[in-house]
């Protein structure tokens, strides 16, 4: 089982806010903007993220249900602050890989203790 609900909610009103003023520096991780399906709003979420050739996978540590994913999902992108740079990402694609072999070793011992499979597939647009 993927992360529950109550730290998803403690990490976006506390963790989140402390990271979140870093994150988009750090290696492996970055700062996901993107707007909401319904209000139109931009948000930014930190997350866990890893290059691949041509785009980037993220690890969803709390599953593909989130609302930034279905607002990445919704509209087909976002952009990616990481290391210091912005990139815009399109051609999202949930991706379920029980190896989670898309990652570096020690952070497949992580993802495996929560049980977290999914990632979200991101390719670089222009």
């Amino acid at each position: 089982m993927v992360l529950p609900k109550s730290v998803a909610r403690f990490n976006r009103r506390a963790t989140n806010r402390i990271i979140g003023r870093f994150a988009d520096r750090l290696p492996t991780f970055g700062v996901i903007v993107h707007v909401g399906r319904k209000s139109g709003r931009k948000y930014r979420t930190p997350v866990s993220v890893f290059p691949t050739e041509g785009g980037y996978l993220v690890a969803l540590t709390y599953g593909p249900e989130t609302d930034w994913v279905r607002n990445v999902l919704a509209a087909a992108g976002c952009q990616l602050v990481t290391r210091g740079r912005t990139v815009r990402l399109g051609t999202p694609e949930l991706v379920h890989d029980p190896s989670r072999r898309g990652v570096p070793v020690a952070v497949r011992q992580v993802l495996r203790l929560i049980n977290a499979t999914d990632f979200l597939s991101l390719r670089v647009v222009g």
